[in-house]
């Protein structure tokens, strides 16, 4: 009888300069990457029902901690038999620590060593959150991917992400100590804004602690595209080839595009969907259309001629800007779709590219066609 695998493994297939293509296997199926996770917030990735996105062949979707610990309560959700029967999501799950949300949406929080007191953007009451009670609401939730408790800092302010940094690390490690579920995957968070040498002491000291995976926080907050990349590359060189690199809360098809070549596997955002409940489609090159532009009232072309999604496959510009005006709900269903669909595209396409050995042709085809677009206006 052969040795019995563990619930979690990472097998990097194939390379390309930084890029690579692997499977991640979890309790709830293997994820192929790199791979893009649509964000579930509140346990529903919003507009969306999971048979829509299994019809997309999603394989990782993300839920939030803070928010679920709220409303309706990570018991509850437990004693309904965990994340994935309470959503009707059969596939693998990841969810956040709650750090973010505590920093960016809660109200007079107040941080110290050990953890943070704040008041709930729903109510007002105060809560607590500290390393051990993210670790456990997650393992309450039941997804198969978790993240250390961590502080999110400014990019900018030196003195803070030196202070943030060291509280991160002493949490990153109270974190792993309260890690009892061994069907979950814990990945450690790398922080130190746009700082070098903070990012580098971060990314040795987590590497350090041997956590299943690793992310990357506290990008994409204010700091420029070039500032980004470059913090990417320097953790990506440091941290361990065999784990699985996740980029968090990073989704336009430009960062896509660079940060798998700079070797992030996972990638999650709210945009797809935020824009959808704006108006605004995506296009893979980069590009966005108002669809509620009165230009499209009588358009019969799908929103992307070479888009294979279930709205661009049947439905026009016109029927789109039409629900728009008449403020059906449909219309951030349907674009929803398409821009959900336009990131799906991106990262299968530079997965294939990757394993047929010609993601240098891919990447110039698409800068190409970026330009083009940019252009054409």
């Amino acid at each position: 009888m052969s040795p019995m695998r563990p619930p979690f493994r990472f097998e990097v297939l194939a390379t390309h300069g930084r890029a690579r293509a692997g499977i991640l296997h979890t309790p709830h199926g293997p994820i192929p990457t790199p791979i893009f996770a649509p964000v579930g917030t509140q346990a529903t990735v919003k507009a969306l029902t999971p048979a829509q996105l299994l019809e997309m062949d999603v394989s990782l979707i993300l839920a939030n901690t803070y928010h679920l610990y709220l409303r309706p309560g990570d018991e509850l959700i437990a004693e309904l038999g965990g994340l994935h029967r309470f959503m009707a999501w059969p596939r693998p799950i990841l969810t956040d620590s709650g750090g973010f949300q505590v920093f960016s949406l809660a109200k007079l929080r107040e941080i110290d060593d050990d953890g943070v007191t704040f008041r709930s953007h729903l109510d007002g009451s105060v809560h607590r959150f500290t390393p051990e009670l993210s670790i456990r609401i997650q393992e309450n939730l039941g997804a198969d991917i978790i993240m250390a408790f961590d502080e999110c800092p400014p990019p900018y302010d030196r003195a803070y992400n030196e202070r943030a940094l060291e509280r991160t690390h002493r949490w990153a490690e109270r974190s792993l100590k309260a890690h009892t579920r061994r069907d979950q995957a814990l990945f450690g968070i790398v922080q130190g804004g746009v700082f070098p040498d903070l990012r580098e002491r971060s990314a040795r000291f987590l590497t350090s602690l041997d956590f299943q995976g690793y992310a990357i926080g506290g990008l994409s907050v204010g700091e420029t595209k070039a500032e980004m990349y470059r913090m990417i590359e320097i953790v990506n060189d440091i941290l361990p080839k065999d784990k699985p690199r996740y980029l968090m809360g990073v989704g336009t098809p430009e960062d896509l595009v660079e940060g798998i070549l700079r070797g992030v596997d996972i990638f999650d955002c709210v945009l797809p969907t935020r824009l959808a409940r704006h108006h605004a489609a995506m296009l893979a090159q980069g590009g966005r259309l108002n669809m509620r532009r009165a230009e499209f009232a009588r358009d019969p072309r799908p929103i992307d001629a070479t888009c294979g999604c279930y709205t661009c496959r049947h439905f026009s510009r016109a029927y789109v800007r039409h629900l728009i005006v008449a403020k059906e709900m449909l219309a951030a269903t349907l674009l929803s779709i398409h821009n959900i669909y336009t990131l799906l595209r991106i990262v299968r396409e530079m997965r294939e590219a990757i394993l047929a050995g010609t993601l240098d042709d891919w990447v110039a085809q698409w800068r190409a066609e970026r330009e083009q677009e940019a252009k054409s206006g």
